[in-house]
């Protein structure tokens, strides 16, 4: 099943068309890795998900709802890990956490339950009434992952989500992410980190020039690339060295 279908989006920034005619699809039980070199659209086609962005062509849907028509029953289902963390310094950890489970309406024996987790999980116990000025980056990528899955969205999307992360933190998130994945939830993850996702995402769709220049398994990518038995940094190269 298809929980979030892009067909045939074109969108930009102003009159500057970045994204040409995009169409593909997040499956439930999916990991769907977005790569492509800087400047590629991989950007454009997230904010547009996310509604940043309004489509100039094409339709973006999440199971029944149309981005258009339904933008809050739309973006209820998604969750988003962005490369920079946003966080308020004014607020306390515990305070981000408690906004974003009001935000969603997540009873309070529920947001325990699952806090508590996630807190064990990324080692924040002692951070809960800490002020974010005073994280690491790689810590306040942990909270922005907390928030994201303190709630069930049927889609996440990642971006970067490994930049500033110790090795620790980052086998906890790909083990969360996995198990999302059995779950049936789909996850978009935007990556240059190719050797992760090579070993994590079911699929790929590699963007260069706001097109898709190739899509599919690693298998299908090592087909359409003629690499037998490349790597995906291996068709990565090939491919984007051959499409420039």
């Amino acid at each position: 099943m298809n929980l979030l279908e892009i067909q045939n989006l074109s969108g930009g920034y102003d009159k500057v068309k970045i994204l040409h005619g995009l169409s593909f699809q997040i499956k439930a039980g999916e990991i769907l890795g977005l790569i492509g070199p800087n400047g590629a659209g991989k950007t454009t086609i997230i904010k547009s998900i996310l509604g940043i962005l309004p489509p100039m062509d094409g339709e973006i849907k999440m199971l029944q709802y149309n981005i258009k028509e339904d933008s809050l029953e739309f973006k209820k289902r998604i969750a988003y890990i962005p490369e920079v963390p946003l966080l308020y310094d004014e607020m306390t950890l515990l305070e981000h956490l408690e906004f974003v489970a009001m935000s969603h309406g997540i009873h309070r024996k529920v947001f325990e339950e699952r806090i508590h987790k996630l807190l064990e999980i990324f080692r924040l116990s002692n951070k809960l009434h800490h002020f974010p000025n005073s994280f690491s980056k790689g810590m306040k990528q942990k909270v922005m992952i907390l928030c994201a899955f303190l709630y069930d969205p049927s889609v996440y999307i990642v971006d970067e989500p490994f930049v500033g992360l110790d090795p620790k933190a980052t086998k906890d998130f790909i083990d969360l992410i996995k198990r999302k994945r059995e779950e049936n939830k789909g996850i978009l993850m935007c990556t240059h980190v190719l050797d992760t996702a090579e070993k994590i995402c079911d699929r790929f769709i590699l963007i260069s020039s706001g097109q898709i220049e190739a899509t599919g398994t690693l298998e299908e990518l090592r087909e359409y690339a003629g690499m037998k038995e490349g790597s995906l940094g291996d068709i990565y190269d090939r491919l984007v060295r051959d499409g420039e």
